[in-house]
């Protein structure tokens, strides 16, 4: 896992809750947050754009930890718990924030990477599928890790990998059921094409009735 870059995010406190007041915060380049969870009452602040947009577009991203300092309220280590995003300007425009509590374990998503070309694919001629994107896991918010590594060369033709077969650090437990499939090898196979007639022939058609005597009495 990667060393964290500590990162310090400067908010204000929000006083206004209605629409009116997050378009001026907007115009302004800031976005709105409410801040959960942890030890203490919710609160309602706003944070640089710029700022919470970097962090998204980090490795890390939504699973990223950094410090929320608000005025007059103080820092606390935050991660996003939900965000909203404008579909047409694709800006971020509203965030909830967790707060967090050193050495409490969390829930969280983690993606999964594929790792190695399977033998299935170098020797046997298939193809490598990757069934499953991400799985949840529970552990401490400073070993959260950016993605879990997923080696899969050892995998053969028609092989099967399970959450139950994918390995990570001490401290981290897969919460997804373990005999989800990740990731297999598949064959294709072409089927036979059946051929009506040997090659060159021409099937004569049936006649169906009854056709004229040979002697005509």
């Amino acid at each position: 896992m990667a060393e964290r870059q500590e990162i310090t995010v400067r908010a204000e406190l929000r006083a206004g809750r209605g629409k009116n007041d997050a378009r001026r915060l907007r115009a302004r380049g800031m976005v709105p947050l409410t801040v959960y969870g942890g030890e203490g009452e919710p609160i309602a602040a706003a944070a640089p754009l710029a700022e919470l947009a970097a962090i998204l577009r980090s490795g890390a991203g939504h699973n990223a930890i950094f410090t929320l300092d608000v005025d007059g309220v103080g820092p606390n280590e935050v991660m996003f718990l939900d965000r909203q995003i404008d579909p047409v300007k694709t800006r971020l425009i509203h965030a909830d924030l967790r707060r967090l509590v050193r050495g409490q374990e969390i829930e969280v998503s983690v993606r999964l990477e594929l790792e190695g070309e399977p033998t299935g694919a170098s020797d046997g001629g298939g193809i490598l599928e990757q069934l499953l994107r991400e799985v949840e896991i529970r552990c401490r918010p400073n070993i959260i890790p950016d993605f879990i590594s997923v080696d899969v060369s050892h995998l053969g033709a028609h092989d099967v990998l399970h959450v139950s077969d994918v390995k990570v650090d001490e401290g981290i437990t897969i919460l997804t059921d373990p005999e989800t499939a990740v990731a297999t090898v598949a064959v294709l196979r072409e089927e036979p094409v059946e051929e009506s007639a040997a090659e060159g022939e021409v099937a004569e058609p049936e006649v169906i009735g009854k056709g004229k005597k040979e002697d005509e009495e």
